[in-house]
């Protein structure tokens, strides 16, 4: 049996049946696995960018094959079970298997680790089965709409939606990083008993796993295995006012204006969408903005960027669908009508897979945006948003949607981040409504989509912002105050509204959005007024109260811009996510794995959001490794003990390392 491994260049294989079994080093101290029944790999990277030739040390005996490269190493047994250790011996994962001749776990239960269920006349269902240790913690797998930061024990599925980013790396407290390298749609289930991973449409199984000896080093690693954000450009880190939705030219422009006037620093000012005169026209209407050219210029003069909603629907009306249509550039469905998503009018998805799609796509931009002086856009409906979530039902250029359907919001961030650099654009950044493994080298800024103005709600982006960072997903940001339910004349939302304004100083990205109520009505029948907007939504809108201590964040996020440029230059050159749980910087604290409403904003100030109604003081845990100095009294603390601060409506606590150079005063 001997034979069933070998060597081939600096990759260890195992052939067995029908089955092929490939771990090469894919970067430092990094394998990455593929499993395949076909004739030979599929060698798209998905995720990964490609890694320079590394030999690793590969022994093969007639009991097994071993392959190690740096801090990690595989073991494959004769039944082909693959174990995976560091150097000191400890053993990371471990592939579950139960049958007879399994020496470790004998079981007549006959269950494989990789199970491979043909799908008739196509490829296949997968499913990878991994030992569960009950007490790991892991961490990251993206976003999604729950309150939990640790994932063990919970099921996820593998798919986008509005307010839900599948990105399947995690970091494990037991010193791992694992990414699952396939865009298929399928699920995940952390158990106490079993972790099992599914596909629900694909070629071969794929993944990537590291070993480092901290969370930040594990995160480093899998920076260099997917990539970098660019860095931010300096009107990236300012504040940003946005709201549902500003419906002319010069309501926008008297927006900017009063902010001047008033002297309030202000970095961005956001278009939303229906100011086309039909989706997948991606242009402006010029009976509402009818000279897009002098207010980009107006804006700039004040120190003001533009940015523009873009939508990947074309309305089956516009005048480039036939065009689109006949060139193959548009989302098809394997069954029923032709049209993904109602929303006004009848609209397809444009294919963001296909390259020519995507050059189409911001060609079109460029002369209606980019040339217009516009340079940062917000790609929203990234998912993409189906009017039902069928994703069976849906086809690309690239394949079905089940079998790569994760990739696509990736593919959108890159048809931006391509055409940009090509003209000559280096700090590229664009908001984007959903992110993949990956789409943070395209400049991806992900927010948490359209979620509910509520104290809930909120809890759960703050669980939802760290996971997508330790995802790598490094720039993220979430509607401050909530997208949808937040009435101007509610107490209850003003309070959760400055709430959420004090956290987002906090964040990488400060950026107040919203859909407020009262809404007011559509100026028109047609074009870009036939959709209403929401209540007014800048900070002087919510009374005096609200308005000083809006104010007083502003002028907070202002006076930390040089700190936050050094963050933003680490997560560009070594992937370092800027707001990150506690342990990812006192990883030998025990009770920093634990806690999960408090958060690093990089390595010298402890953020702890108020995040209940009515709430007026809070327990505060201080990590074990530093001493600590609150914001407010000054009283420097040791570390390692949980304290009870005043949290004011106009106080965030906030401490900060007691040998940093920071000086916050709130």
């Amino acid at each position: 049996m001997n034979n069933i491994f070998r060597k081939d260049s600096n990759c260890l294989i195992r052939d067995y049946d029908s089955e092929k079994l490939f771990i090469e080093p894919w970067g430092e101290n990094s394998l990455r696995i593929r499993v395949t029944h076909m004739s030979k790999l599929d060698d798209n990277n998905w995720a990964l960018l490609e890694a320079n030739k590394v030999l690793p040390i590969i022994s093969i005996d007639e009991k097994q094959g071993e392959i190690q490269n740096g801090n990690i190493k595989a073991i494959v047994d004769l039944e082909g079970r693959i174990s995976f250790y560091n150097t000191k011996g400890d053993l990371l994962l471990r592939e579950y298997t139960r049958y007879w001749g399994n020496k470790h776990n004998p079981s007549s239960l006959k269950i494989g680790a990789r199970e491979f269920i043909p799908i008739l006349g196509g490829d296949y269902k997968l499913t990878m089965r991994f030992e569960s240790e009950s007490n790991e913690k892991i961490f990251g797998m993206g976003q999604y709409q729950q309150p939990f930061l640790n994932m063990k024990n919970c099921s996820l599925e593998l798919a986008h939606r509005n307010s839900q980013s599948s990105v399947p790396f995690y970091i494990s407290n037991l010193g791992y990083g694992f990414l699952w390298n396939n865009p298929a749609i399928g699920k995940v289930n952390f158990s106490k008993n079993i972790t099992e991973w599914t596909a629900n449409c694909t070629k071969q199984l794929d993944f990537w796993i590291t070993a480092e000896e901290t969370p930040a080093k594990i995160e480093e690693s899998y920076a260099r295995a997917t990539g970098t954000v660019p860095m931010m450009p300096d009107y990236g880190m300012g504040f940003w006012q946005s709201k549902l939705r500003y419906q002319t030219q010069e309501e926008l422009l008297d927006v900017a204006r009063e902010y001047k006037k008033r002297d309030i620093p202000l970095s961005v000012i956001v278009i939303d969408f229906f100011h086309w005169p039909k989706e997948g026209d991606w242009c402006f209407d010029e009976n509402y903005w009818p000279d897009p050219v002098a207010m980009v210029k107006e804006l700039k003069s004040m120190g003001i960027e533009t940015m523009v909603s873009i939508w990947p629907t074309v309305d089956m009306t516009s005048d480039n669908y036939e065009e689109m249509l006949a060139k193959g550039y548009l989302t098809r469905t394997d069954r029923g009508i032709r049209p993904n998503m109602q929303f006004v009018g009848d609209t397809v998805f444009y294919d963001a897979t296909n390259p020519k799609a995507r050059e189409f796509l911001w060609n079109t931009v460029k002369k209606n945006y980019y040339d217009k002086g516009i340079k940062t856009f917000w790609l929203d409906e990234a998912e993409p948003e189906y009017t039902t979530y069928d994703f069976d039902n849906y086809r690309y250029h690239m394949g079905t949607n089940i079998q790569v359907g994760n990739i696509y919001p990736s593919m959108y961030s890159k048809t931006f981040f391509d055409g940009m650099r090509k003209e000559g654009e280096k700090n590229i950044l664009n908001l984007v409504r959903c992110a993949w493994a990956g789409s943070q080298r395209y400049g991806a800024l992900a927010w948490s989509g359209d979620v509910h103005s509520s104290f809930e709600s909120f809890r759960n982006q703050i669980r939802a912002g760290l996971n997508m960072s330790i995802a790598g997903i490094t720039w993220w940001t979430s509607d401050i105050g909530g997208f949808f339910g937040g009435d101007v004349n509610d107490s209850t939302f003003k309070e959760c509204l400055i709430r959420w304004f004090q956290y987002g100083v906090f964040c990488p990205v400060f950026r107040l959005h919203g859909d407020r109520e009262p809404h007011t009505k559509a100026m028109g029948n047609k074009g870009g007024g036939v959709f209403h907007s929401g209540a007014p939504n800048e900070i002087w809108s919510y009374g005096e109260e609200a308005y000083n201590i809006f104010k007083k964040y502003i002028d907070l996020r202002e006076n930390l811009r040089p700190y936050i440029k050094i963050l933003m230059k680490e997560s560009h050159i070594k992937g370092t996510p800027p707001m990150r749980p506690l342990f990812y910087d006192f990883p030998n604290d025990a009770k920093s794995w634990e806690v999960d409403d408090q958060y690093m904003f990089g390595p010298d100030i402890l953020v702890s959001p108020v995040m209940y109604e009515g709430i007026k003081s809070r327990k505060v845990y201080l990590p074990i490794g530093s001493k600590w100095i609150c914001t407010q009294t000054k009283k420097v603390f040791e570390g390692g003990v949980t304290i009870v601060v005043n949290a004011p409506i106009d106080i965030i606590p906030l401490f900060l390392r007691a040998n940093s150079n920071l000086d916050i005063k709130i």
